[in-house]
């Protein structure tokens, strides 16, 4: 596979210092522009200043980049015909010399398979509702079941089916802790009401679990660290649930079915809370990438 890693992050793993992976689908796709590059900068810093290396991954001219320079960043946040890859979508990319930013799924399986042990997100995918009509989940799961990273995120996204997903987690062999609750998140909510079996309470007791699992061996699957937004900034919840109904609905109304529905919410989110849904996933981000420095830090013996 055609795979370039920047010589700090390479340097780092090589030396056994902590690295944190980054998307870069929240630049090219989940943030207006040019706020979006600020985004990326300011991600990468806040992974410096918890004491670890940013690795943000996307594909270049048919080459997978794992740490991106200025250049790389900008050219991922300001060119609008970058696309979207999952892990799925890799190999073609490659294959035909193809730009794109990496979502949850390609991320993780770069940074998996260059030894990047911690990853970084807003909120993964899951199972959408009225799964038993379409079969739609998203690519994520099945694609956590067989890397062995701890992806540190808000939960699933709230537009999804949260306890549907939780339960797909465990059937696929997906460890899932909460940090410091015992109630999944719901991305831009603090708490989704699903309980989870698991609480952690300190980036040192992540870092055990980790290597707990490096040392049973067998099986390799993620470890998902649910971490969720603070409340003071959370979404509206009673806001949150109105729009949502509404934006539910008006998908129906106007036959939006299949991968389409997400963006459609997820728009519809941000328009009729008046920005406010996309404060809340970038404060959840924010939390994210802080608490992944610290478990990186933690789990390569740094303080």
């Amino acid at each position: 596979m055609s795979t370039q890693v920047s010589e700090e992050v390479r340097e780092a793993l090589h030396e056994r210092r902590p690295v944190v992976a980054l998307e870069s689908t929240i630049i090219a796709h989940g943030l207006p522009r040019p706020r979006n590059l600020a985004v990326a900068r300011e991600l990468e810093a806040l992974v410096r200043a918890g004491g670890a290396v940013p690795a943000t991954i996307a594909v270049l001219d048919g080459t997978a980049r794992v740490g991106l320079d200025e250049a790389g960043l900008t050219r991922i946040a300001e060119d609008p015909s970058v696309r979207k890859l999952g892990h799925r979508d890799l190999a073609p990319a490659l294959a035909t010399g193809a730009t794109g930013a990496t979502t949850v799924s390609g991320t993780a399986w770069l940074a998996d398979s260059v030894g990047i042990r911690v990853f970084a997100t807003g909120g993964l995918g899951g199972v959408h509702r009225e799964w038993a009509e379409t079969q739609d989940e998203s690519a994520d799961l099945r694609l956590l079941a067989r890397v062995g990273v701890t992806v540190v995120c808000a939960g699933v996204k709230s537009i999804l089916d949260v306890p549907a997903t939780l339960q797909r987690l465990e059937t696929l062999g997906v460890t899932v802790v909460g940090y410091g609750t015992d109630r999944f998140p719901g991305f831009y909510l603090s708490s989704s009401g699903e309980p989870v079996d698991w609480t952690l309470r300190t980036p040192h007791e992540v870092a055990e679990v980790i290597r707990a699992q490096d040392g049973l061996g067998g099986p390799r699957a993620a470890l998902i660290v649910a971490n969720p937004v603070p409340r003071e900034d959370q979404l509206d919840p009673a806001l949150h649930d109105r729009v949502l109904a509404r934006g539910l609905a008006a998908a129906k109304e106007k036959g939006v079915t299949g991968q389409a529905v997400t963006p459609f919410l997820l728009d519809h989110l941000t328009t009729h809370t008046e920005g406010a849904s996309l404060e809340a996933n970038l404060a959840a981000v924010r939390g994210n990438v802080r608490l992944a420095a610290r478990i990186a830090a933690a789990y390569r013996g740094r303080p």
